[in-house]
């Protein structure tokens, strides 16, 4: 197969690998302990991990979007505002 069409660059392979890998570990997860742990956050409605997976992942790409818009390609600062992101949506949603 040729796959040049798909600009392999190394961030963009570390890119979907951590998709991957984040979708094996909640899968591990939720094998580990079944039923996705349900509760009610800030948001006032139930979500699961499996939620609050995709709402951490979909916040971080709006991160990004905003930070390239606003501030320039320098994408360290914005990785380590998703990572916050993320622990916040884990921990309140």
């Amino acid at each position: 197969m040729n796959f040049a069409w798909m600009a392999w660059t190394l961030p963009t392979a570390l890119f979907f690998i951590t998709i991957l890998v984040l979708l094996v570990g909640m899968g591990i997860w939720e094998f580990a302990s079944p039923g996705g742990n349900p509760r009610v956050g800030i948001l006032r409605f139930e979500t699961t991990r499996g939620d609050r997976l995709f709402i951490s992942l979909l916040g971080s790409a709006f991160i990004h979007l905003a930070w390239l818009g606003l501030v320039g390609p320098n994408l360290w600062w914005a990785l380590g505002l998703s990572v916050i992101y993320a622990i916040g949506v884990f921990r309140l949603v």
